[in-house]
């Protein structure tokens, strides 16, 4: 009898021309939180593209609301008792709020799993929960999305505050490049300054306002920008690129 995780028209949703996909996945593996496409809803639940030969199944009870054919969920990927590969949208039962084995300025890698108030719930090494805050957030971000980040601080109850840029020296390095690159873009001079506003500064740049003050003062002390009025100029000779 053919299994229900083979591809085949959906039950109870518009059927597609076999083998065709809206999304192909990558791989993912048992173990790992991903953003999969639902290709099938039928009576057993529903069935997610997980880059392998058989679709990956979604029971009605992993799943937090009933997705929809073409959408696409957050799921983490586990075994069942059978030892069956299967998903599941109820993320808090596999990851956990207390961290081991991880200590500030540590690399990571972080999928995005949803906004808050604070800034953006994301989940370290498919295994726990750590938390962006709206400051440290340099880029738009999405659910699903999977990037690197660092291990900013390690509370006392083991929870994760997480950063995207590297700590230290790097971290200047980073947001010092990314100044360097605006003023290019913009003809060698920018209006902002350290007496600019913290919104416009994370508009203009993406980043915090106190990484903008350190990095402008580490530019400035190997002349590769003046503070000039309410704004930065490049050095000349600064236009390309070159030693700190």
């Amino acid at each position: 009898m053919p299994d229900s995780r083979d591809r085949r028209p959906p039950c109870s949703a518009p059927a597609r021309p076999a083998g065709t996909r809206n999304y192909r996945a990558p791989r993912v593996a048992v173990g790992d939180v991903a953003y999969l496409e639902v290709v099938t809803v039928n009576e057993t639940g529903a069935f997610l593209d997980w880059g392998h030969p058989r679709d990956l199944l979604l029971p009605y009870g992993e799943q937090r609301f009933r997705p929809d054919v073409g959408k696409r969920v957050l799921v983490v990927v586990y075994a069942d008792q059978q030892g069956r590969p299967v998903a599941s949208q109820r993320l808090d039962r596999h990851i956990e709020d207390e961290s081991c084995g991880l200590a500030p300025g540590d690399a990571v890698r972080l999928v995005i799993a949803e906004q808050t108030d604070l800034g953006f719930k994301a989940v370290v090494e498919h295994r726990f929960w750590g938390l962006l805050y709206r400051d440290d957030v340099t880029q738009p971000l999405r659910r699903g999305q999977r990037l690197s980040g660092y291990v900013k601080r390690v509370r006392d109850d083991g929870r994760l505050d997480l950063s995207l840029l590297p700590p230290g020296s790097a971290r200047l390095d980073v947001v010092g490049d990314s100044v360097l690159k605006a003023l290019r873009e913009s003809g060698g001079y920018l209006p902002l300054s350290d007496k600019s506003s913290a919104e416009e500064i994370k508009r203009r740049l993406g980043v915090s306002k106190s990484a903008f003050k350190q990095a402008i003062g580490r530019l400035y002390k190997h002349q590769r920008i003046v503070i000039d009025g309410g704004g930065i100029r490049l050095v000349p000779g600064s236009q390309e690129s070159g030693e700190r």
